[in-house]
């Protein structure tokens, strides 16, 4: 499931109610800024050679120009890891002018007294107009062509262009960082020449510098770096600590005066910043181990999202990429995390896995009052040692995260990805045998009510938040204490989501099996959930399902749906319902 390379695995392969990591890898957007050097320079350009650069257009070209990028598509989706291979296609970004879109064709008149060879040349001249200009040359010419890119490279422009990086001259370093983020975009040995030519440490230089076109570049370079799985785990050892400190912790205002205060350029450095993070943690234990340890880190990204929930910015595209680097931080967690630190979560319990939902206490049922009493006074003494101020990596399992996560999914109402996020998060700190795991998933049904928000969620279509929704909902379903009352709440729903016959339309297989194995978990203790699957027209559906193996994943979910109706037909009160619908013993218990 972690190999970046490895195809989807069906459900019933998981451990109940298994993990997540997500993000696809995604990639920042390039840029070009030829009208700002054209605008910049022709005044003090010689009329030379240089004599043929001219604006693209006129009107609103001079001072106009503020960094402002536009994507021309919506930030890319974010899917399970598994399913990483797949990348998504680049974005692209214009720039803007007097609001509109210019983008520079190559009858500009830009550059036509210039070649790749000389403009690679001017990059090690002595005069900085002239390492401008081949640095504003590369950038050009490298926006979109990849067989100039592989030129630039041979032309060994990626070493000269890291030299400038922290040239004395603000100009020359924008236009050798903005060059170098269209160099390297989309193409993995200039990325690989950047890393070798010890662009990273010199990246990390000029990150210092208080220059937010500077900072925009820097922020890009490294998002697109981030999209190679080969580099992920370099870069985080050679950037983190630098990154949160210089950027994560005083734009998300945990640094400062607790509110968040970015102007436009710095709410970009933000973005780029966040989603360099979303990628890096996608990759190995190592790193999110690294990611999890550096001081600051979780905690800007838990500061800015909660903040950004206080004045209603749930849908902010940073929140987005600081709920996917959560929800990653959150995976394997309970195997991840400080052996101490999980001790202390087991309680008196440690590590014996005895003590499930379904063991008597006593001579108690698990639905009794005294039950649950029980659980309950458990439940809170443990939280009296975790949730006094949670520090670091502490907000992954702290119960103030289930919190946050349950306003995400209250109140983002358009962003898909970020609500996926959540509820992935979520289905990975209830996810398992722990104890803990336990504890959070009783209080998210119990104090936080979260089975609303989330059922109103599972009404989507979209297939990768009914992933998430149905593999919290399976965990939830393990640890609840009151079967009874959670069966009332989510098997009508659930039951509506399974295809019934040839044309229905049919989630993926990994959600069946979800669903089904949420049902199971009901009827096993809870005669109510077994009455309501009859009653919302379940049968049919489940012998559809269980009748359907006309391939690996449908076999899948139909032994899930066997199990399931082999354990509906355990109540026998309910084996009158079952005839009048046409079901004998042999339909239920047979293969």
């Amino acid at each position: 499931q972690m190999s970046a390379g490895s195809t989807a695995k069906a459900a019933s392969d998981w451990l109940e109610g298994g993990e997540v990591t997500q993000s696809r890898t995604i990639r920042a957007p390039a840029m070009r800024t030829l009208q700002r050097f054209q605008s910049n320079n022709r005044s003090r350009l010689s009329t030379g050679s240089f004599g043929s650069i001219q604006a693209a257009s006129q009107a609103g070209v001079g001072s106009s120009y503020m960094g402002m990028v536009e994507h021309s598509s919506r930030a890319p989706s974010v899917r399970s890891l598994a399913e990483s291979s797949h990348h998504l296609q680049d974005q692209r970004a214009m720039e803007m002018y007097n609001g509109h879109s210019t983008l520079l064709s190559h009858h500009s008149g830009g550059f036509d007294d210039i070649d790749l060879p000389s403009a690679v040349k001017y990059l090690i001249a002595s005069d900085p107009n002239l390492q401008v200009l081949g640095a504003a040359y590369l950038q050009h010419k490298c926006y979109s062509d990849s067989n100039a890119k592989k030129q630039a490279r041979s032309l060994q422009a990626m070493p000269k262009l890291v030299k400038l990086f922290n040239s004395p001259n603000q100009e020359v370093q924008r236009h050798a960082t903005g060059a170098m983020r269209n160099l390297i975009y989309d193409n993995v040995e200039n990325k690989l020449a950047l890393v070798e030519e010890n662009g990273i440490y010199e990246l990390m230089r000029t990150l210092r510098e208080p220059d937010d076109e500077l900072r925009k570049n820097v922020t890009g370079i490294l998002w697109n770096l981030s999209s190679s799985d080969n580099l992920k785990d370099r870069l985080a050892r050679d950037t983190l600590e630098q990154l949160t400190d210089l950027v994560l912790v005083p734009l998300s205002g945990l640094g400062g005066s607790g509110v968040i205060q970015q102007n436009p350029s710095e709410a970009e450095i933000f973005y780029n910043s966040t989603g360099f993070l979303r990628n890096l943690s996608s990759a190995s234990q190592q790193t999110r181990q690294k990611m999890r340890e550096c001081h600051g880190l979780v905690d800007s990204m838990i500061h800015y999202v909660n903040s950004s929930l206080e004045v209603g910015k749930s849908e902010d595209k940073s929140v987005e990429n600081a709920v996917c680097v959560l929800r990653n931080l959150s995976y394997r967690l309970y195997d991840e995390m400080p052996p101490s630190s999980l001790q202390r979560l087991e309680g008196h319990r440690r590590n014996n896995s005895s003590m499930v939902t379904g063991e008597l206490v006593g001579c108690f049922s698990p639905q009794s009052k005294k039950a649950r009493e029980h659980y309950l006074n458990a439940d809170i003494v443990t939280f009296t040692e975790v949730s006094k101020d949670p520090k670091g990596m502490e907000w992954l399992w702290n119960p103030q995260i289930v919190g946050i996560y349950n306003r995400l999914l209250q109140r983002c109402e358009l962003n898909k990805h970020t609500t996926e996020a959540a509820s992935g998060a979520l289905q990975n700190i209830t996810a398992g045998d722990r104890r803990w795991a336990g504890v959070l998933s009783r209080l998210a049904l119990e104090q936080e009510r979260i089975l609303n928000p989330v059922l109103d969620r599972v009404r989507t279509a979209d297939h990768h938040q009914l992933r998430s929704l149905t593999g919290l909902i399976r965990n939830l379903s393990r640890h609840a204490r009151n079967k009874d009352e959670m069966s009332t709440k989510v098997v009508s729903h659930l039951i509506e989501k399974l295809p019934g016959s040839v044309g229905d339309k049919s989630p993926p297989a990994d959600v069946i099996v979800n669903i089904i194995a949420v049902l199971n978990n009901l009827v096993v203790e809870s005669p109510m959930a077994a009455r309501d699957i009859v009653y919302f027209d379940g049968l049919r559906k489940l012998f559809y399902i269980k009748k359907r193996r006309d391939s690996s994943d449908n076999e899948k979910s139909s032994r899930a749906a066997a199990s399931l109706l082999g354990n509906m037909w355990q109540y026998t009160k309910l084996h009158r319902d079952f005839k009048m619908k046409g079901y004998r013993k042999e339909d239920f218990l047979g293969l």
